[in-house]
């Protein structure tokens, strides 16, 4: 999200009274204030409506939500609860963005309900008869260009769910004020492209639960958290660039278990040399092992996990090395 000079936009005039009004349905409305809506973008966005489009938002706290139309803006009207929306008088949904304005300060931003789904079929269809190979490619968060925009696409699978919100500290972790999920039909997944969320981010997901209690719950699928004892995922993109094509070419053709001698040294990395950093621990370790003679080096698990004392056995993120020695990359 980028702030907005008051200056960046021209004030438009209100949009042409139409027959169709922006008011929510009861029902949609209690759902999405409770976190128990399936399909918010159904919702919220812009639809075609008799007479122009709707465009409605759901901003708790804010204090007024514009849209954007070719360098117009006009001001959407409050429909309480922190829901705002307007029937604008357009032929055909147009390209737009929102001014979020709290407490005086305004924000411009793509509507996150503007957008179809950034997870494909293919991958819906493998998840749903259990034999997707590559989940850490389809779940979690992944930032990515959606539809030209830069942004990250959050998703959990939690078919029991009545709703799913993704919240963090963009919204001072107030479940109420993250962003609604939408469920992909029988796979179980959950998804949102958030627009201008990127690296760093840290996020948890808000999950109703079939009795209609909540649960703020980090992702099992994240690639990166917090320091334990904090325990928010973060949105993470690797930048490394492996250099071991050579090395890999050789192993190929080596037969450690038959003609090789094979001595392996087993090593939990927290505990050795505490205090050392992935990339410390990188330079000292092989040549230690190498001085006393041993050939391999066996790691003790390095997922993420709460608990420094269970030497890594309570794993709670299976993709993410544990943030105690350093980043994904290093």
């Amino acid at each position: 999200m980028t702030r907005t000079a008051s200056t960046r936009v021209r004030r438009a005039k209100p949009a042409a009274p139409s027959a169709q009004p922006a008011a929510l349905d009861p029902t949609d409305r209690g759902r999405l204030l409770s976190g128990a809506h399936h399909d918010p973008h159904a919702v919220l966005g812009a639809h075609p409506v008799p007479g122009g489009v709707v465009i409605r938002a759901l901003r708790p706290h804010a204090r007024g939500v514009a849209v954007v139309v070719d360098g117009n803006r006009t001001a959407l009207d409050d429909l309480g609860d922190g829901f705002f929306g307007s029937v604008l008088s357009c032929d055909t949904i147009p390209a737009y963005t929102l001014v979020v304005t709290y407490d005086g300060t305004e924000f411009e931003t793509e509507d996150p309900y503007r957008f179809l789904p950034a997870l494909g079929e293919f991958d819906l269809h493998l998840i749903g008869e259990g034999r997707h190979e590559e989940l850490w490619r389809a779940l979690g968060a992944e930032p990515m260009t959606h539809d030209g925009v830069e942004g990250t696409r959050f998703t959990v699978w939690a078919p029991n769910a009545q709703g799913v919100r993704v919240c963090g500290d963009f919204c001072h972790w107030d479940g109420s004020a993250g962003f609604p999920m939408r469920s992909l039909g029988s796979s179980g997944v959950w998804e949102v492209f958030l627009p201008g969320m990127g690296e760093g981010t840290l996020y948890k997901f808000d999950i109703t639960r079939p009795d209609g209690s909540r649960t703020l719950r980090a992702d099992p699928m994240a690639r990166r958290t917090e320091v334990p004892p904090a325990t928010s995922s973060v949105v993470t993109r690797s930048a490394y660039t492996w250099q071991d094509t050579k090395w890999m070419k050789e192993r190929a053709g080596r037969r450690p278990l038959h003609a090789s001698p094979f001595s392996v040294y087993e090593v939990h990395l927290p505990s050795w040399r505490p205090g050392l950093t992935y990339r410390e621990l990188a330079d000292q370790l092989p040549a230690y092992a190498s001085d006393l003679g041993f050939t391999h080096v066996q790691l003790m698990p390095v997922a993420e996990h709460p608990f420094g004392g269970s030497w890594g056995y309570q794993v709670t993120g299976f993709y993410a090395p544990t943030a105690r020695l350093g980043t994904p990359d290093d």
